[in-house]
């Protein structure tokens, strides 16, 4: 993916949770003291993004379907995107904690994201613990936001990819051996 995988991912995780919630504008990406997330259900708020250490040094390749088949980023920045997903004061009581709970069981039940929405790549949603203390520094952040119940999940790996792949050489279309000086074609006896 490119500059837009963090916000792709987003998207795909909010339509996924819209469908989940009855349609039409249920999910609202962005921050949690945003006036713009009007009657939205669930709130999805990015709140932290740190490279995955397992694949920090490892090269990403793509499979393009196309000539050639895999492109290979070396420099290419694999991220895990930690977001809340919080219930809203639109649904209020205990519908808020019924809209929560569907979005929570349909991330549970498909959590991986995979296909032309986020260019044929996987990433994978699941629930991230944080204690008391690290939920009070995320919701410090927004102070003009009142607190509401909250669910953290991460998504992993979101690839961030260099502008162009590495250039391929070109194929080989001869093999030969040089013994001795003069050269043989492979497989012929010296």
């Amino acid at each position: 993916m490119k500059e837009k995988a963090i916000s792709l991912v987003m998207k795909a995780i909010g339509d996924r949770l819209d469908v989940a919630l009855g349609g039409s504008g249920s999910v609202f990406v962005g921050s949690l003291d945003d006036t713009a997330a009007g009657t939205a259900k669930v709130i999805l708020s990015v709140y932290r993004v740190i490279p995955t250490p397992s694949l920090r040094n490892r090269e990403h390749r793509v499979a393009t379907g196309s000539v050639p088949p895999i492109e290979i980023y070396r420099n290419a920045l694999p991220l895990d995107v930690y977001f809340l997903l919080t219930g809203t004061s639109a649904s209020g009581g205990l519908t808020l904690l019924e809209d929560l709970g569907k979005a929570m069981q349909a991330l549970q039940a498909a959590p991986e994201f995979s296909g032309g929405d986020i260019f044929n790549e996987t990433v994978r949603v699941s629930v991230e613990p944080l204690t008391t203390e690290e939920t009070s520094r995320i919701w410090a952040l927004y102070p003009a936001a009142n607190f509401r119940t909250s669910v953290a999940y991460i998504a992993t790996p979101v690839w961030i990819d260099p502008a162009s792949p590495d250039s391929v050489g070109p194929p080989v279309v001869q093999d030969q051996l040089y013994a001795g000086g003069a050269p043989t074609a492979t497989g012929a006896a010296a």
